[in-house]
């Protein structure tokens, strides 16, 4: 939750009015808690154990993906969250990354998020990552809905992938790894 408030901040300072809707975010907050006490929330952790980053996957969001997109193709990843102090070293890229393989190794074929409609920075660094914009939906009673996927085949950084599970001390070179929260 730490990340989210941090991320809140940061966004406001960016001029984008993205999680900044007390009622919508609290509805978001609320799918979050459950998404970690589901066990489908990750962390990223620093070499000193320090949490860097968050990652979820959840269901289709029938408010935007429908049957004609296949969503069972589909691995739906939500809440990226990279702390301040990783910003800059490519970690958001990393854990794309690592939700792309993991999607191929169940078989699926896009990785797929939906984001703020209106945040058009965010829409231009899931393009740099190879996502490409399906459509725009926008219900009433939601703020998000720029749909886009990417191939699992597709990966920004196929050269550093993140380790699963606790790091191995032999090897602190590796890095940042995602663990289940």
């Amino acid at each position: 939750m730490a990340l989210r408030t941090e991320a809140e901040s940061w966004l406001g300072s960016k001029g984008t009015d993205q999680w900044s809707d007390p009622e919508t975010g609290a509805k978001a907050i609320s799918k979050w808690r459950a998404s970690i006490d589901e066990g489908r929330a990750w962390v990223v952790e620093g070499d000193s154990g320090a949490i860097l980053a968050t990652v979820s996957r959840g269901p289709v969001d029938r408010d935007f993906w429908t049957d004609d997109d296949h969503p069972e193709s589909a691995l739906y990843l939500y809440k990226l969250i990279v702390g301040r102090r990783a910003a800059g070293r490519r970690l958001g890229e990393r854990i794309v990354d690592w939700t792309s393989r993991l999607a191929a190794t169940e078989g699926r074929d896009w990785v797929r998020i939906d984001t703020w409609r209106t945040n058009a920075g965010l829409h231009s660094y899931y393009e740099r990552l190879g996502f490409a914009h399906v459509r725009t939906e926008a219900p009433a009673h939601r703020l998000s809905g720029w749909l886009a996927q990417r191939p699992v085949q597709v990966l920004s950084l196929p050269e550093a992938p993140l380790m699963v599970g606790r790091p191995v001390r032999e090897r602190p070179h590796e890095g940042a790894v995602p663990s289940p929260r």
